[in-house]
């Protein structure tokens, strides 16, 4: 008997290594996602003008991590703030009174016709778009699903129309995990245990065997610089960060590019 639906996700036909260059811009999934990156020490950047939600926003800010070749591109809301003394959509309202901007919900034509160039402008880089699983319930629940429905068809339109790509992280959350003990307690953001999931699925996705043994290394590096003593100093205490110490070298020479 099957108790739930799993998301059938084709496996990549080109992975992600050590060699790329990822960027990831957009909601808090997006720095989810790139906390867990940055477990393995790949080499990324990680919205670093803030988190960002709407699809302008992310579009405004791609410039800031052009060095990239794969790009992480996480919508979370078709909602945004035009300021009303410019015309311009800003990143956030700065808690600035709600007169001053006028707020809209953006069409498909609206994302695509901004995004679609970008794609085109960049066409040696490697884009891949995922819809935040994260519920804008402020909105309320039938405006926020009328957002992420938004999103998830401007998104199907970029993939048929440009050769991007797609990640189900939403799919997963509400179609797969669908029950409230993977979200955490604000009842808004997935779990760590549904963002660990959605992690392995990306993993099996997008990184080879020889990745994940890499993977599996430079984990065991970054689980050890996460130890804390219970007696700093003791003679065990002092063994072990040798140890770390030890393996750091060990990896740095294995893997030039690994960083201190």
């Amino acid at each position: 008997m099957k108790f739930r639906t799993e998301i059938d996700i084709a496996r990549a036909e080109q992975g992600i290594g050590y060699n790329d260059r990822i960027a990831l811009l957009g909601s808090c999934f997006a720095d989810n996602i790139a906390a867990k990156l940055r477990e393995y020490y790949f080499p990324i950047i990680a919205n670093p003008t803030g988190t960002l939600y709407n699809p302008v926003s992310v579009a405004r800010h791609l410039d800031d991590v052009a060095d990239a070749n794969i790009f992480f591109i996480t919508f979370g809301t078709a909602w945004v703030y035009e300021d009303v003394a410019t015309g311009k959509v800003v990143d956030n309202c700065q808690k600035r009174p709600a007169s001053d901007f006028i707020r809209r919900r953006m069409t498909v034509n609206d994302i695509v016709a901004i995004w679609l160039p970008l794609i085109q402008k960049h066409a040696d880089k490697r884009f891949i778009f995922t819809v935040s699983p994260i519920r804008h319930i402020k909105d309320g629940l039938h405006a926020n699903n009328l957002s992420k429905s938004i999103l998830l068809l401007a998104v199907e339109q970029l993939v048929q129309e440009s050769g991007a790509e797609y990640f189900p992280a939403y799919e997963i959350v509400q179609d797969e995990l669908r029950d409230y003990r993977f979200y955490a307690d604000d009842l808004v953001h997935p779990s760590s245990q549904a963002v660990a999931y959605i992690w392995e699925r990306l993993v099996e996705t997008y990184f080879s065997r020889e990745t994940q043994a890499a993977m599996a290394e430079l984990h065991q590096l970054w689980l050890d610089r996460q130890h804390r003593s219970l007696h700093p100093g003791s003679p065990e205490d002092e063994t072990f960060k040798q140890h770390t110490e030890d393996l750091f070298h060990s990896l740095a020479a294995k893997y030039p590019w690994l960083k201190g």
